[in-house]
């Protein structure tokens, strides 16, 4: 950059008295000021696209990257899975081999329904869902549900 000190402003400041005159020296300087904001604004526009620009391909280059990943991810869970499906169907023919050749009992408790225990039924039903579809989760004594009720008298008599 052009070094300035101040004898050299000094200096060319007094040329510029001289040469363009005292009657129009506020104006160009106005004028050259202008022209210099211009000029920096120009240059700061142009910083900023430049680190944009940058930014964009430093963005493209992780997006590629975490794209990569995700693809090898999908890789081995679709080879994971495909050897699951494997073992899972070996599993399954042996297995139905040995049911075949023998009467298969399960072990543990079966399944039975709850038939009249109606509590047992109400209380499997989730807190959320009993709300959101209108159904009781208290009882109201009979006071309770006759003040409830009761119509409301205005004290306008």
């Amino acid at each position: 950059m052009i070094d300035l000190g101040v004898s050299k402003l000094a200096l060319i400041g007094a040329v510029a008295l001289i040469v363009i005159g005292p009657e129009k020296l506020p104006g160009v300087a106005r004028t050259i000021g202008t022209l210099i904001g211009k000029a920096q604004r120009y240059v700061a526009d142009v910083k900023a696209e430049v680190n944009r620009s940058i930014e964009l391909d430093a963005l493209k280059k992780v997006k590629e990257s975490v794209e990569t990943a995700a693809r090898d991810v999908e890789q081995s869970v679709h080879s994971t899975h495909s050897e699951f499906e494997k073992d899972w169907a070996d599993t399954t023919a042996s297995l139905s081999d040995h049911t075949s050749r023998h009467d298969f009992e399960p072990e543990g408790p079966q399944y039975q329904h709850p038939g009249k225990k109606w509590r047992l039924k109400r209380g499997a039903m989730p807190h959320w869902y009993k709300a959101r579809h209108g159904v009781k989760t208290r009882a109201l004594s009979s006071a309770a549900r006759v003040a409830r009720f009761r119509p409301k008298v205005s004290s306008n008599v």
